[in-house]
């Protein structure tokens, strides 16, 4: 742990916002500073396990469970979960009052020697990250996957020494409350359309994805897709050296396709070769970007190219994004749970290609859904659609000309009826498009669930 910031921490009153993972996590690492606790959540104290209001009750941490703090003078600083916006009238006041607001991941990177990289984009990130994990633990580095993934990041930082790696997926509800956060090497995969419905607009999004490398040195490295013009937009907000990655292109330096082979030029002009395309475990044009941003980003934090090829080869994917779940009557099951905007569901479908039949919605997020709805035809044989937003799915679909549609009530209802429609060499997708928030507690649950129902037809 940084010992100064330790110190400073010492009599300190600090509020921390949100009682999900990463706010637990926070009090957890908080404890014992010396700094004097406070927790405040929207539900009351009869939502809270009991080993967690127990371990409040024996630090003597003052909540404000289902209330509000009647003076936010009080604190020095507050520490906001991702889910906490920091729009919010009292977390305004209490930064009025000069109370300093970070969140997780910033209370993270203060309170460890450890080294980070951190990867974020509007897709791609949770593939690329474990892939990053994989390359860094086959290079023999002391290495935690965190953030979105894993363990929440403080967890991990509080006992990781000056030796150790936190390979870190950033979501822009983390990087909003970053003020120091400074990764050696930063990647920003792409930038399309999501959460607009807490960001309000394209350019709040983009400006919290650059924070990842906002306070980066020419010493340090950005690696960037270059095939976004949106993305690359970002780069100006940094001083880091910039390594572009390209699927597209022929680079002067950065990671691209030479021919079929995943090739990283350097800044003096060396050629070191990755693998070939044909190599990799994990299908779709997506796929090969995240790779490409995997490769860079390892090579540019020092890591060997026979290392990276290694890994690369053997990486066999995540959980919930184009995962394939069995096969029935010559229909195959994917499951895309992850695929929580319109741009990861429209990478799905080019993934898979043709004879989809395509399980749609949810909470959209206050999308819009025409991308997705012209991405059907030649595409996807019939929609099968649930979820609070189901409604606006439909709309943009039949106003492109897409007409055969079906809305259920729930996913086994939304299995069945994509196996009923299904015929042999056809794909049923489960890729909504949209967060599972509405229906489940998370993509996770919402991805566990449909791989269940999957199991219930295919035995």
């Amino acid at each position: 742990m940084k010992e100064s910031f330790r110190n400073r921490l010492k009599d300190m009153n600090i509020l921390v916002v949100g009682m999900g993972r990463s706010g637990k996590a926070a009090l957890r690492a908080l404890s014992g500073t010396g700094a004097v606790l406070y927790a405040q959540d929207s539900q009351d104290a009869s939502n809270m396990d009991e080993d967690f209001l127990q371990f409040l009750e024996e630090g003597h941490v003052k909540t404000y469970f289902g209330s509000l703090p009647d003076d936010m003078s009080v604190f020095d600083m507050l520490v906001l979960s991702p889910g906490v916006p920091p729009q919010l009238e009292f977390v305004q006041k209490a930064a009025a009052e000069g109370a300093e607001i970070i969140g997780e991941l910033e209370l993270a990177y203060r309170m460890t020697d450890a080294h980070f990289a951190a990867i974020t984009g509007t897709n791609g990130k949770t593939t690329t990250t474990t892939l990053v994990g994989e390359i860094f633990k086959a290079a023999g580095r002391k290495t935690s996957v965190v953030g979105n993934i894993g363990n929440p990041v403080v967890t991990e930082a509080v006992s990781a020494d000056s030796d150790s790696w936190m390979v870190t997926e950033v979501s822009s509800f983390q990087l909003e409350t970053t003020r120091d956060f400074r990764p050696e090497v930063s990647a920003i995969l792409n930038l399309t359309p999501d959460h607009l419905n807490r960001h309000k607009t394209m350019k709040a999004y983009g400006d919290a994805k650059a924070r990842v490398a906002v306070n980066q040195s020419p010493e340090e490295y950005l690696i960037i897709n270059c095939d976004d013009e949106a993305a690359m937009e970002l780069a100006q907000q940094s001083r880091a050296t910039v390594v572009p990655f390209s699927r597209k292109k022929t680079l002067d330096a950065g990671a691209y396709l030479d021919g079929d082979d995943i090739v990283i030029r350097d800044f003096d002009g060396n050629m070191h070769r990755i693998c070939s395309k044909g190599d990799l475990r994990i299908i779709g044009d997506h796929n090969v970007e995240n790779v490409l941003a995997a490769a860079a980003l390892s090579y540019y934090a020092g890591i060997d190219e026979e290392v990276i090829g290694s890994a690369v080869r053997a990486f066999p994917g995540v959980e919930h994004r184009i995962e394939f779940c069995g096969t029935r009557d010559g229909v195959d099951y994917y499951n895309d749970s992850k695929g929580t905007n319109v741009d990861a569901a429209v990478i799905a479908l080019k993934a898979l290609r043709n004879n989809i039949i395509l399980i749609a919605g949810g909470d959209g997020k206050a999308q819009d859904f025409t991308d997705l709805a012209e991405h059907l035809n030649g595409a996807v044989t019939a929609l099968v659609l649930l979820g609070r937003d189901a409604p606006l799915i439909e709309e943009a679909a039949r106003k492109a000309g897409f007409t055969d549609i079906y809305t259920c009530g729930s996913m086994e209802e939304c299995v069945r009826k994509s196996s009923e429609l299904a015929r042999s060499g056809d794909k049923v997708l489960l890729s909504p498009a949209c967060a599972s928030w509405d229906m489940y507690p998370n993509f996770e649950v919402r991805g566990r669930h449909f791989k269940q129902c999957v199991r219930d037809i295919t035995g």
